[in-house]
This record gives C-alpha cells, structure tokens and sequence, in this order.
C-alpha cells in the first residue's frame, strides 16, 4: 500500500508551469480549437446538427471544461509547497507528541472531481490526508488540498490517484509520514437497452482505497488506528482488511460490462468518433497509445452512442378517448423516483436522477403501469439534453395519454456542476412543469409536492 517511489516525483515537482493559468495563452489556443474540432466530429456522429441553437458554442464549452479538468497536467507540486512549511517546536519536554514534534495532523472532507481515465467520465473524490510533521515544522493546511487537486485534474484511477498524492506530499514536505483515503463515486455508464429492462440500475459505483508512506507504510502501525477513529466522526468506518484489497480490480464500469459484447461493440462504431476522442486525449498533454488509455476513445464512443440522434417513435394511445369523466370522478394518482439518465447538450456531460408523475384519473386508471411511465421518461432521457426540456417533453406525452391534468418534477444531479470549475458539490437541481387543473389548482399542486418522498440525489 505505499506509494510511487520518491524518483518518480522528483521530476514531477521540478516540471510544468504556473499554477492558475486560467487564461488560454496563444500557445494554448490551438490545443483548445483542436478539441473543440473533434468535439463537432463526436456531435456529426450522434447525427447531430452541430449548428442548431444549444450546440453551437458546445465545442468550446466541452474544451474549456477538458482543460480545466485536467490542468493538474499543467501545474507543479514545488510552486505550492515552497514557502508554506512553518517552524513549530510541539512539545520541549519529549514525552508525547504534538506539532512539529511528530503529531498526527488530519485534513478531512476534500471535495475533489477527476476524469477517469477508462472512459473519461467524471468521477467524484472525498479525500483525507493524515500526515506526522518532522523536523519541528508544518505545512499550510491549505496546501494539502491544493496538492490533491493538482494530481486530481488529471486522467486518474483512484489508486493511483491515492499513491501520487501521497508520494508528492512525502516528497514536497518530507514529514515522517503521509496517510491518503479517497472515497470515490463513478457514475454506472447505463446503456439504453439495459436501462429500459432494469428500473433499479444503480447510479454509483463506490471504492475506497488508502495509500500510505514513511511511518504509515506499517498498515498495523497505531497511527493508522488514530487516522481512521479520527475519520469516524465524519462517519466513515474503515476496515483495516479492506487496505490490503483496495486495489485488486478496475472499478470503472465500462471495464466491467460483458467483454465479448462490448468489444463486438466498439468495433462496430465509428472509429471517426473514435480518433476524434483520441486526439482530444492528446490535447490535453496524455499519450493515447499508454496501456491504460488504449481503449479509452472506444469506451468513450460507446457512452455517448447511447445518446444518439435516432428516428426512435413511442406509439402511445390515449386510455378511454371517448370516454368523458367529470372532475368529480377522477382520483389523485402518481408515479414517484422513475429514474433517468441524460446528457448535456452544452457540455456533453452526464446528468441523471428522478422525475415524479401526477395525474388525474379515473378508478382502474392504475392498470396503465410503472413500467409505460418509466419507457417515457427513458425516451427522452437517452439523448443530448437540458433539464428544462426534458421536464417539458415528459409532461406533454403523459398529458397526451392521460389527460390535461398532469404534473412533472425532475430533481436532478449534474456532473457539469462540478466538472468544469464550478465545483459546486452536492448541489442539485429541480424542475417542474404543471399541466391542466395543477396548473390552476394550487391545493391540488401543493398535495402532490408534499407527498414527494425526501430523498437525495447526491451520493457524495
């Protein structure tokens, strides 16, 4: 479980430029329109019209959130430490520890997003440094986060993401020791026949996974058992058993599928999309042809096809057309947490969550079925989307088959809120869209939002 040897990083802290280049230098610029040209040939091949408001300024809102995602590439670890190492004598008499004199320092709770490098979606980060000062001096607590986020704004996989902060830190500020813990959320790269089947399709994928140097290379070491008690007032309970498993198999999704079918897949897609991908990869400073990214451009292809422009049509016929049912005789009914899954049309990032369904029917009404609800909210998932517009289609289709009387919420969790500078962990969005009586009724309005069950969209 320790991390990258010391050589390694020796390199890595001497190299790169400045940090907070937020502004594109004229170096820069044809990096960003090379991206920005292989995004068009991605949006031509989901038969897209690259020009149709809400994708014109798409290619450059995708690569500016490529370039700030991986900027890590760009950034030196030496930049950050250098001059930030604080004299602190702890304790005079030498019994115990404390400060510089060798007590444990925990920074809890990081919030952090990288792009995984199996399929180049985003992930989610909550990262935990621990680590022992020597020498009687400490770090800028501050600093600690900026270090991980450097490493994090790179094409990762969490245990090395865990072994190249761990070393950096060892190497940057050379305490006795430095302990990582990341709790890392992928999104589960749903297909759209598998969606359809599987109402239950469980959003996350977890790991957890620790990497330690210097004094924390002891996994039975007692500052371990300090790191993680210190860790469960945060309510994160670590197994000591778990770190010598942590990272005995790829976590990405897209690695996991059924082999022979995901390779017969990518092999029949576009392989224009595919080289497009391929050179957004070497844009941003990688080496496509690395073992790790070889197949990358094609897993890639195969999420976003599942959002493809399609001649896809739902035949949907109104339940009981000529029959007319009085006010008085229909019931209050709905459809709560039908899942869904999109993507951004402006910056061809996954969105995804719930949409809750009320309508006014008659009794018997409820033979209609979760399972027709769920196909309509699919329908309009699987493509290049807005949230707003989703919650609209959802709403119109639904009255078209039940009635005028129809109401929509979708709550919703956007991977653009914290993939492209934004960073706002957590946040989620609602919409709604209100049909008929519950666009007039807001007795009837309110009585359906109230029986919404609380729930939470955000896994981190």
């Amino acid at each position: 479980m320790g991390a990258l040897d010391e050589g390694h990083f020796h390199e890595e802290l001497e190299n790169g430029v400045k940090l907070d280049c937020i502004k594109l230098d004229c170096e820069e610029e044809p990096i960003t329109t090379a991206i920005e040209d292989a995004v068009k040939v991605l949006l031509q091949g989901l038969g897209e019209d690259v020009n149709r408001e809400g994708l014109r300024k798409t290619p450059l809102r995708v690569a500016k959130a490529f370039r700030e995602g991986t900027k890590g590439y760009r950034q030196k670890v030496k930049d950050i430490v250098q001059g930030a190492l604080f004299p602190e004598a702890g304790i005079d008499n030498g019994v115990g520890h404390a400060g510089g004199a060798g007590g444990l320092v925990v920074v809890r709770d990081i919030d952090l997003f990288s792009y995984c490098e199996s399929c180049l979606l985003p992930f989610q980060v909550k990262c935990h440094v621990g680590y022992v000062p020597s020498g009687q001096r400490v770090v800028g607590l501050s600093k600690l986060s900026r270090v991980t986020d450097v490493f994090a704004k790179r094409l990762q996989e969490p245990k090395r993401l865990a072994n190249e902060v761990c070393a950096a830190l060892q190497q940057g500020i050379q305490p006795a020791g430095v302990a990582i813990v990341l709790q890392c959320l992928h999104i589960h790269s749903p297909d759209l026949e598998g969606s359809f089947l599987d109402s239950n399709h469980q959003a996350w994928v977890k790991t957890l996974v620790c990497s330690g140097s210097g004094v924390f290379e002891n996994e039975s070491d007692y500052l371990w058992g300090d790191f993680f008690n210190l860790l469960k007032f945060r309510g994160i309970n670590v197994d000591k058993t778990f770190m010598r498993h942590s990272s005995d198999q790829s976590w990405c999704p897209s690695q996991s599928s059924s082999g022979a079918k995901t390779s017969a897949v990518i092999e029949s897609i576009n392989q224009g999309m595919v080289t497009a991908v391929a050179s957004i990869i070497r844009s941003l400073g990688e080496d496509p042809l690395r073992k790790e990214l070889i197949g990358t451009p094609g897993r890639f292809v195969k999420w976003l096809l599942n959002f493809q422009q399609t001649n896809l049509e739902m035949n949907l016929t109104p339940l009981n057309p000529d029959v007319e049912i009085s006010d008085k005789e229909k019931q209050m009914q709905s459809e709560l947490n039908l899942s869904f899954w999109s993507q951004c049309e402006h910056h061809l990032l996954p969105f995804h969550g719930v949409v809750h369904i009320g309508y006014f029917g008659f009794e018997g009404l409820t033979s209609i079925g979760k399972s027709l609800l769920q196909s309509i909210v699919h329908f309009y998932g699987f493509k290049l989307q807005v949230q707003e517009r989703l919650t609209r289609q959802i709403a119109e289709t639904v009255s078209s088959l039940l009635g005028r009387d129809v109401i929509v919420v979708v709550e919703a969790n956007h991977t653009c809120m914290v993939s492209r500078g934004i960073e706002k962990f957590g946040s989620s969005t609602a919409t709604i869209a209100a049909l008929g009586r519950y666009s007039t009724d807001p007795v009837a309005r309110e009585r359906f939002l109230q029986g919404i069950p609380k729930t939470s969209t955000s896994e981190v």
